[in-house]
């Protein structure tokens, strides 16, 4: 029986997987495997008739750090005040 942090990855029905766990418990090794930075959010909502709708929300991220081209920072910080480059 496979496991996410100790919850059994199946539905209420033993023989039927849980799609949700199964997604997060594949995101969580893809982003393991990233060469870069990311992240995992879960919500949970309540609807009617006893169910709930469970969201999942993962991005990848890759960062870079960049030279500015000269008069690049001057013409962003006079943008970020409102005035014209």
């Amino acid at each position: 029986m496979s496991t996410v942090t100790g919850i059994p990855v199946h539905g209420e029905d033993k023989h039927e997987p849980n799609p949700a766990l199964q997604k997060i418990h594949d995101l969580f090794h893809a982003l393991l495997e990233h060469d870069g930075f990311g992240e995992i959010r879960v919500e949970m909502r309540i609807l009617k008739r006893g169910q709930k709708e469970v969201i999942i929300h993962c991005g990848k991220q890759y960062r870079f750090v960049l030279d500015v081209p000269q008069g690049g920072a001057e013409s962003a910080q006079k943008t970020r005040k409102g005035g014209l480059p």
